[in-house]
């Protein structure tokens, strides 16, 4: 008999599957960037779950980490709680305003900071834990 297969399994499944198609259908730096970022939040914390609402990639653990827009200048990484979260590498360049959310825009040529942002993941988690 093979291992039994839950519901659970079924929905990440479905949503990674739901992510590798909105990276294909990118095809160009967005889509390369929207990869990139995932497999960043994938080496920062191992456990990650990925789901698919709002028509948008999102990463949880103990509650949304953040989601995966992209639009036409941006790829935009919004925090769920990002607000809440050290950020000494000033990574958050959008949605300052709000008095939960927080946001990384990327535009085509730039670079992430990439140990800071998988440092912004794993303050993510814990502050999940938190809650």
């Amino acid at each position: 008999m093979g291992k039994k297969i839950s519901t659970e399994d079924t929905h990440a499944a479905s949503a990674t599957s739901l992510i590798d198609a909105r990276i294909q259908a990118l095809a160009d730096w967005r889509g390369e960037t929207l990869a990139q970022v995932r497999a960043l939040i994938h080496e920062a914390d191992p456990e990650v779950v990925e789901e698919w609402k709002w028509n948008v990639p999102v990463w949880s653990n103990g509650g949304i980490l953040c989601t995966g827009e992209a639009y036409k200048k941006a790829v935009k990484l919004t925090f769920a709680r990002g607000a809440s979260l050290k950020d000494p590498k000033h990574l958050f360049n959008s949605s300052l305003e709000g008095n939960t959310r927080r946001a990384i825009d990327i535009h085509e040529g730039e670079q992430l900071n990439e140990a800071a942002f998988q440092a912004l993941i794993r303050e993510a988690v814990k502050r999940n834990r938190l809650k």
